[in-house]
């Protein structure tokens, strides 16, 4: 029989708390822990499996874990759990839930305090197996996730090395399948882009490369503009959360045909290409449904004999000089009319479908494995509080 008896207790009653210290000025393979994950890496170590909390600022209340050595920053709090009263991931999970955040001290700058997290009010689970069981089941879904983030690092690398092999090192296979420049292919000089080409190839402006669309945001006074069920719309805060992900499909809100008349929006199709061009200028992802944007974005629209592949590729492999031929004082940002004009090699066609034909298999793995996370991601968050409540039990066979 399976005990999902509860009791309610003191954080600091289960959780010693420590503040960290300053990181050492040295490098090594031990990483080094702030508020926002890993910050480096050093020799030393003051700390092995323990929880870390960011104590001040934006990251003010993230979790994180690790069980192994590391070095925790000055701008986090260490946490060593009792292994008597309780599990380690079990707590790592239940704070995860506590929205430690809102439990912050300080209007401009939030501040944890070592105090503020010993006093929180905690409800667990007696049963120390009920909490390993538990911890077991949110962890393995961490864990598929981790493994699908780095299938998908990997695949990128591979579909970056091939872009760069075939349009940046001239080294595409030739007719003979030998790569092209090393093996002696034509290479003629461009007066534009100031540097040798392969024979046929030609410099073009970025308009050529896609129809460059921007965006604009609706009254946000009128409720009517934004809608449950309407077209995504899309902001640079979605793609800075989107980070690490190459697909986007929706941001935190949607649009109705009332907020695109009154914006004066235009829908962009399924593969748009979208590239945020202010507050930052640089963060990219490629749309898998229609989608709309607010003014943040300069986005290629993939219509004119380019491939959303090779749109991809190409803008980031400029993005130094985009960011180089922004203006503004307040913050840069790069204009429509500067970008289009920013030039770019153009391959010939039968190169651009050979590219195409190769890469296109690594990206539709890579939407597959972040549509994966994604239901693995929401199967989590609901989870997470159910089981932690003790809303929903655990078999007696997981907690063998």
């Amino acid at each position: 029989m399976v005990d999902m008896a509860m009791k309610t207790m003191r954080l600091g009653d289960i959780v010693d708390f420590k503040n960290g210290k300053v990181f050492p000025d040295n490098n090594g393979d031990i990483p080094i822990f702030g508020g926002n994950g890993v910050l480096g890496y050093s020799n030393q170590y003051n700390y092995k499996r323990c929880l870390i909390i960011g104590r001040v600022g934006a990251y003010c209340g993230s979790v994180h874990y690790f069980n192994e050595q590391c070095w925790v920053s000055d701008n986090a709090i260490v946490g060593i759990v009792n292994n008597v009263k309780a599990d380690d991931y079990y707590i790592y999970y239940l704070l995860k839930l506590l929205n430690l955040n809102k439990k912050s001290i300080g209007s401009s700058q939030p501040l944890l305090t070592q105090g503020i997290l010993d006093n929180i009010q905690i409800k667990i689970h007696k049963d120390l197996k009920i909490q390993q069981s538990i911890a077991k089941i949110l962890s393995q879904l961490d864990q598929k996730i981790a493994l699908n983030n780095q299938i998908n690092a990997q695949l990128e690398q591979m579909a970056k090395t091939i872009y760069d092999y075939w349009f940046v090192q001239f080294d595409f296979p030739d007719e003979n399948g030998k790569p092209y420049k090393s093996s002696g292919g034509e290479m003629v000089y461009d007066e534009v882009l100031k540097r040798e080409i392969p024979v046929g190839w030609s410099a073009k402006e970025l308009a050529h490369l896609g129809e460059i669309v921007g965006g604009s945001t609706p009254n946000t006074a009128n409720s009517e503009n934004f809608c449950e069920n309407g077209i995504a719309w899309i902001t640079p805060n979605d793609l800075s959360n989107n980070q690490g992900n190459k697909f986007i499909a929706n941001g935190e809100k949607n649009i109705s045909q009332e907020g695109i008349k009154d914006a004066n929006l235009k829908v962009y199709p399924k593969s748009t290409v979208l590239m945020s061009s202010r507050a930052p200028i640089g963060y990219m992802a490629i749309s898998l449904n229609e989608v709309t944007t607010n003014q943040g974005f300069k986005s290629f629209i993939p219509n004119k004999g380019y491939s959303q592949y090779f749109i991809f590729y190409t803008i980031k492999n400029m993005m130094n000089k985009i960011i180089k031929s922004s203006s503004g004082s307040t913050f840069k940002e790069i204009s429509a009319s500067v970008l289009k004009q920013l030039n770019f090699c153009s391959p010939n066609k039968n190169i651009l479908d050979n590219f195409d034909e190769k890469i296109k298999s690594i990206f539709s793995h890579q939407e597959n494995l972040e549509k994966q996370n994604q239901q693995l991601t929401q199967l989590r968050d609901f989870l997470l509080p159910m089981l932690m409540n003790g809303q929903v039990g655990v078999s007696d066979e997981l907690n063998q």
